[in-house]
This record gives C-alpha cells, structure tokens and sequence, in this order.
C-alpha cells in the first residue's frame, strides 16, 4: 500500500474509532441514569463541562447528583437516545446532536403514572487524558425538551397474570441485576 493510502486508512479508522467512542458514551448516560449508577453517569462528562437543561445551569460535577436525585424520584425511569450525528472537528473535539426518548412513571395513591418525553441533546465532546488514557466524554451539553405526553394510568404498575414479566423497581443504586460494564 503506498504510504498516502496507509495514511487515509488510518485517519479513517482512527475518526471510527472515536465516533464508536462516542456512541459508547451516550449509551453509557442512558444506561447509567436507568440504573441510577452516579460514579459510572459522571464519567459521562469532564467534571468541568458546562451543562444547561433549563432547571439546571451549571458545571457537571455539580449536575450530576442533582439529575441523580430526580431519577431517584422515578419509580421506574428509561432513557434511550438515538439518531446520533457526529462532527468530529480535530481529533480532540466533537460536535455531537441526538434525539433522546424518556420515560418517568411514579406512584402516585396506589397508581402509576408517568409521561413520555422527547427532545434533543446538544453537545460538545472532547478527548482528554483520564486516569485510563484518552478518553472522549461531555464537556459542554444543552438539552432541548421538544414535548412532553401524559402516559395512561396503570392501576398498580404490575405485569398483567396472564403474561407475567420480570419489573424492576429501581429507586436506590446497587441493584442485584445490574452489571457492571
């Protein structure tokens, strides 16, 4: 292979390489929230990333057990994010949108209510040195709600007897099922 050809080939799997990287990250805020896993939901940002949701404006080491706490508040949460652009600027900045799907349900006198709720999540990303080597994360995030829709009432929450399914309810950190990856 001649050498600009060898060069090409591995600028393009380098950028792969931090789009994956990417993507893992936002895998992991979705899954961490869900959780409720603090430690591995901040490594999602740089402690010093700027973080605007509205209700929220502030550094990520202080955001972090705050958003905490309102998934807390959730007796069941879901969070999927999805549609996910990548612009990788250099090859240690990113530009990066996804559209994001939620889920909050709680009980409220013996029934479970909850919303849908979508929106957008801007971000910038930046490749810095962490305790493991380089590593991409959030250092700047503005969140978009774009709409909110009430979910039905459920009259207790539970799988219906004829099609019984395992539930979680996941209001503390540290559950049996949950694996660390």
């Amino acid at each position: 292979m001649v050498d600009t050809e060898k060069i090409a080939m591995e600028k393009a799997l380098q950028e792969l390489l931090d789009k994956q990287a990417i993507t893992e990250v936002l895998n992991r805020y979705s899954r961490t929230l869900d959780w409720l896993d603090d430690e591995e939901h901040a490594r999602c940002y740089w402690p010093d990333a700027e973080i605007d949701y509205g209700f929220f404006v502030g550094r990520a080491d202080e955001f972090v057990p705050v958003v905490m706490e309102v998934e807390r508040a959730s007796k069941r949460r879901w969070h999927m994010l999805n549609s996910v652009q990548i612009l990788l600027r250099n090859e240690t900045g990113a530009d990066v949108e996804c559209y994001g799907l939620a889920v909050g349900i709680n009980d409220s006198e013996g029934e479970m209510k909850g919303n849908l709720y979508g929106g957008r999540y801007l971000d910038n990303f930046e490749k810095r040195e962490a305790e493991s080597g380089l590593e991409w994360r959030i250092s700047r995030r503005k969140y978009i709600l774009d709409w909110t829709l009430p979910l039905p009432v459920q009259p207790d929450g539970s799988p219906r007897a004829e099609f019984p399914l395992h539930m979680l309810d996941l209001t503390q950190s540290g559950h049996e099922e949950y694996r660390p990856m």
